[in-house]
């Protein structure tokens, strides 16, 4: 594999909605990648901000998939929210939970009591992604903090992606409590900080990490934070646009359409693409012209926007540069 973009690497982390699957369905060709990497003996571990599973049920998901899965190659949020928490406060004490059953079981596990009222005195809210999550609790846990409480997030995904286009996440419903109580939380636990990324590295002792997403603002950034290379693949929540208006925190390494991109030469997704002509795409200062491959395209305006060009200031020179950009939103 030593001419694949893959084989500079001895562990592949990958995120899961919007990389292996949307919700409940399997995006083409992961299956098969995560099999490929198996077969030439490259160590895969997965990474979730979600924490509406555990990562017992996230491992039988992807079994379920077709995409081989080990419980102990999945970190979550949520198990990471509960450690947190363990670490902080004296064995059986009262955490109200904002999310999901997994949530609660992830507390529990971690030797503390979930409750569900600013009644039972909690010395913490953890909050989290759960499609149950309503006023009811959220008004609880608003009081619980404004009584003291800590307040620690799993994530603050604004988004996930679903087979319909993307929906409210975790970070939507902790944007309630932001609003409520005019404050952030005290704790983020998932992407973009690092520790998921780190956490998985050192579990399989890797040397050359490689972290792969579909959200600049989370898995890309928290790869950029935990020092490690990344690809971005286009199967998700970021697109064409959000990547030409990276700032450096958030700049991939590469970036593929999907997960093929993995086993390809390096040098066909790396970030970016300094050149005036490549893949049948000619760059005239601002201007794109000719026609090609989306990704090919993509990268060479890449080395024009993060050397200071605008993302909008980019015009088109040929009609199916035209129709791309169109496509991509400008």
């Amino acid at each position: 594999m030593s001419d694949e973009l893959v084989g500079d690497y001895d562990l592949v982390i990958f995120d899961l909605d919007g990389v292996v699957y949307l919700i409940d369905k399997p995006i083409p060709g992961a299956a098969e990648a995560v099999e490929r990497l198996r077969g030439a003996g490259t160590a895969v571990a997965y990474a979730t901000n979600n924490a509406s599973r555990r990562a017992a049920d996230v491992a039988d998901l992807l079994n379920g998939m077709g995409v081989s899965a080990d419980k102990g190659e999945v970190l979550n949020s949520a198990g990471a929210a509960a450690a947190v928490l363990a670490q902080r406060f004296p064995a059986g004490s009262p955490v109200l939970v904002v999310g999901a059953e997994a949530l609660r079981a992830e507390v529990r596990d971690a030797g503390l009591t979930p409750v569900s009222t600013l009644e039972e005195k909690p010395v913490a809210v953890v909050q989290g992604y759960g499609p149950e999550v309503g006023w009811q609790i959220l008004a609880e846990a608003a009081l619980s903090v404004r009584a003291g409480a800590v307040w620690v997030a799993t994530n603050t995904d604004r988004t996930l992606p679903s087979p319909r286009g993307p929906l409210p996440g975790n970070g939507s419903l902790v944007a309630v409590l932001r609003t409520a109580l005019d404050r952030e939380p005290d704790v983020v636990v998932g992407k973009p900080e690092p520790g998921l990324f780190t956490t998985a590295a050192s579990l399989s002792g890797a040397q050359r990490p490689l972290a792969v997403g579909d959200r600049m603002d989370t898995d890309i950034q928290g790869a950029v934070g935990a020092g490690m290379d990344s690809l971005l693949v286009l199967t998700g929540v970021s697109g064409p646009a959000e990547l030409l208006a990276a700032p450096p925190e958030r700049r991939p390494t590469y970036v593929s359409a999907d997960l093929s991109g993995l086993f390809r030469p390096a040098d066909e997704a790396r970030l970016p693409l300094r050149a005036e002509e490549a893949g049948g795409w000619r760059l005239d200062g601002s201007k794109l012209s000719g026609s090609g491959d989306p990704v090919t395209a993509l990268r060479l305006l890449c080395g024009v926007t993060w050397d200071g060009v605008h993302p909008e200031a980019i015009e088109a020179a040929s009609p199916a540069a035209a129709d791309l950009l169109k496509k991509w939103g400008f």
